[in-house]
């Protein structure tokens, strides 16, 4: 087996661009000057906040004050599932960015939504911004692709026996992500920090302030409050039915994006040739979908638009439909493909053969010791990885 220096594996470059993403970006400015628009403070914005934070007040209202029967507590309880996973498609996921608002104190109020809905801001900013969109379907640094041993989504990941399932467990499974988060994520970073693990950035009091307000917020409200009206099992059931409905939505629209078998997981380079130019990157591991359908735009924050928003995540998430079809020309001018998914149900297809695919047992290679499995990063250290077919509008 070849040996691999986890210091050369952490160390990733991006080699300097061609002209594709100069072109693009100016084509994208030119677009904003010549009709007058701001990239944020979006008037549309604003208003779509209103009634999505409407939509959560009222329903929630309704589910712990009002019902009185079970059935329209289930319904209230997908209800609120959806409300909340609107906000951090929408609100928390552009403020996280700073695409909502040009004024610093409006993006951070627009994140601190995740706080007040049990997660932490700061936490995901770090995951999400600085790891995921750098390092992208990279396997070891971009966080969202790592389940543990629960799933395999990379060839860069060791397969485990009951992966070979993992197209059939995983959609339940995915629902119990806010769970985790709540419960679970944000400590177990805190604590790692704790023990010298300095991947996380050091919190100052203030953040200490917001992350720890946010718990009590989040616990208080969805669980102190109800309990003073309804027994303990209904709180409970409620509960765990809005976190599957908001967790299956938010990790499925997540991985329609990255995890199908349109996208491409780069791994190591045994040659040291080095790595592309980072917007190329983008463009190959991640894949639109369903960018007709308007309504779903406005529900997903634009986030079938994967591909514009990797490239420009600063623009607010309402000048995507816009911002598409001038990527898709200057990837069609420059010869860089441009990957999409016609349809959302195209989109969930695709990610069910991927999670099959992974799931399959590795490939056995010969190599100088013989005959091997191809596991993990391995893999890529032993032969070159396959091309997946590219999907084009």
């Amino acid at each position: 087996m070849v040996s691999l220096n986890r210091n050369t594996l952490n160390h990733i470059t991006f080699s300097p661009g061609d002209g594709f993403h100069s072109l693009l970006r100016n084509r994208v400015h030119a677009h904003f000057d010549h009709n007058g628009l701001d990239r944020r403070d979006s008037a549309a914005m604003v208003f779509k906040s209103a009634v999505i934070l409407a939509w959560f007040v009222i329903t929630y209202w309704l589910l712990v004050f009002q019902v009185r029967s079970w059935w329209w507590a289930v319904l209230l309880s997908i209800s609120l599932g959806l409300a909340i996973a609107a906000i951090g498609f929408n609100i928390q996921h552009d403020g996280g960015h700073g695409a909502y608002s040009r004024h610093r104190w409006i993006n951070r109020a627009a994140a601190m939504t995740l706080d007040l809905l049990g997660g932490s801001s700061l936490i995901w900013a770090h995951k999400h911004n600085g790891l995921h969109h750098t390092f992208t379907n990279i396997s070891g640094h971009d966080d969202d692709i790592n389940l543990g041993v629960i799933g395999r989504l990379s060839p860069d990941q060791p397969h485990r026996w009951w992966h070979r399932w993992q197209h059939l467990y995983l959609w339940p499974l995915y629902g119990m992500l806010p769970i985790k988060w709540q419960f679970f994520d944000d400590f177990a970073d805190l604590a790692a920090r704790g023990r010298g693990d300095r991947s996380l950035p050091r919190l100052k009091a203030a953040d200490w302030l917001v992350l720890l307000a946010g718990k009590l917020f989040f616990f208080t409200f969805a669980f102190l409050v109800p309990l003073q009206g309804h027994p303990f099992a209904a709180v409970i059931a409620c509960y765990l039915l809005v976190a599957m409905v908001q967790g299956i939505v938010l990790s499925v629209v997540f991985q329609l994006a990255h995890c199908v078998d349109a996208a491409d997981f780069p791994g190591f380079d045994p040659s040291g040739a080095g790595w592309g130019p980072w917007a190329d990157h983008q463009l190959a591991t991640t894949v639109d979908f369903s960018r007709s359908n308007g309504l779903l735009s406005w529900l997903l924050g634009g986030l079938n638009f994967q591909v514009e928003h990797h490239l420009f995540p600063r623009i607010c998430h309402v000048h995507y439909p816009q911002i598409s079809r001038i990527v898709e020309q200057t990837c069609r001018d420059c010869g860089v493909p441009f990957r999409t998914h016609r349809s959302f149900l195209s989109g969930v297809a695709s990610h069910y053969r991927w999670l099959r695919r992974m799931g399959r047992e590795p490939a056995i290679v010969e190599s100088s010791f013989g005959a091997v499995p191809v596991q993990g990063i391995e893999q890529r250290a032993l032969q070159q990885p396959s091309r997946v077919p590219l999907a084009r509008s």
